[in-house]
């Protein structure tokens, strides 16, 4: 039982930075049926950035902040500079502008910083473990629950209480009706970006805390796995995109504590096929949305 309390814990640490990552994926799909492949490289410009501040011996506590804001803008800069020319085209064209704006984003670190990971120090406190109920929890899956549980509340009351989160609901559900009441599309869909971002920062920060490195593709493997999540949930489902996070990060510590041997190594794959087995079972997720228009 003891075992299973911590593979909870740990997975539902796992499952927060993908719930965070899927979350922002779905709300930018939302607005605009596009899943956003550059929105990794949020994730890349944070970890640079934390690599920037902590040459000049910056507390990470005060890094956080700025990783979100920079992620944000970030976001709204890549909605402005390359999303918003092609808004009125394809779905198939916008997926490809958010495959190109990745691989010039990861080509311009390359070329500008260097390919070699940059190593960075990281909080000793991240290893430290708590006991709880006879159970040794790590602070970092503590902290990383916590912090996104009062993001996924915080994210709850803007689309509930402001009028940001009801014209964003409003266009998810039909963009042209949308307009008709008032809506603008370019504020809109910039703030949604921005929102996205911030949810990329949060993760990034998280995502570094581990890594204790940047480098141009480390946003590859967590954008991967945060699309999963959203399309394990329900593309373009808010809540699902929540769930779709927790279930992928549950599955992964379950199979690895379980599998045999080097068997453990193939995480990844049995966690794939699985989810192949769910989209065969329920091929529009877990929670089902109905499709908007498209602005």
């Amino acid at each position: 039982m003891t075992q299973f309390v911590q593979e909870v814990v740990d997975g539902l640490g796992v499952g927060s930075t993908y719930a965070l990552l899927a979350l922002g994926l779905a709300i930018i799909f939302g607005v605009m049926h596009l899943v956003n492949f550059a929105h990794g490289e949020l994730i890349t410009v944070g970890a640079y950035v934390i690599y920037g501040l902590s040459t000049r011996d910056v507390p990470w506590w005060l890094m956080a902040p700025v990783v979100i804001v920079a992620t944000a803008l970030t976001a709204v800069l890549t909605e402005r500079v390359a999303f918003r020319r092609v808004r009125g085209s394809s779905e198939f064209t916008m997926l490809l502008t958010s495959f190109g704006l990745a691989i010039v984003i990861q080509a311009l670190f390359r070329m500008y910083l260097s390919a070699a990971p940059r190593q960075f120090s990281t909080p000793g406190w991240i290893t430290d473990t708590v006991e709880v109920l006879g159970i040794n929890i790590e602070i970092y899956d503590l902290v990383v629950i916590g912090v996104t549980a009062l993001t996924l509340l915080a994210t709850l009351w803007v689309f509930q209480r402001t009028m940001f989160g009801v014209s964003l609901r409003a266009a998810a559900e039909d963009f042209d009706a949308a307009r008709l009441m008032g809506v603008k599309a370019d504020a809109t869909i910039s703030r949604a970006f921005a929102f996205s971002g911030v949810l990329a920062g949060i993760a990034a920060v998280f995502l570094m805390l581990r890594a204790g490195q940047a480098e141009p593709d480390v946003g590859t493997v967590p954008l991967l796995k945060g699309v999963v999540a959203a399309i394990i949930g329900g593309l373009g489902s808010l809540s699902g995109a929540v769930l779709g996070g927790f279930i992928l990060g549950l599955a992964e510590v379950f199979l690895r504590s379980r599998l045999p041997g080097d068997a453990a190594r193939l995480t990844d794959a049995f966690v794939f096929a699985l989810v192949a087995v769910l989209f065969i079972v329920r091929p529009g997720g877990i929670i089902s949305v109905r499709r908007a228009e498209r602005v």
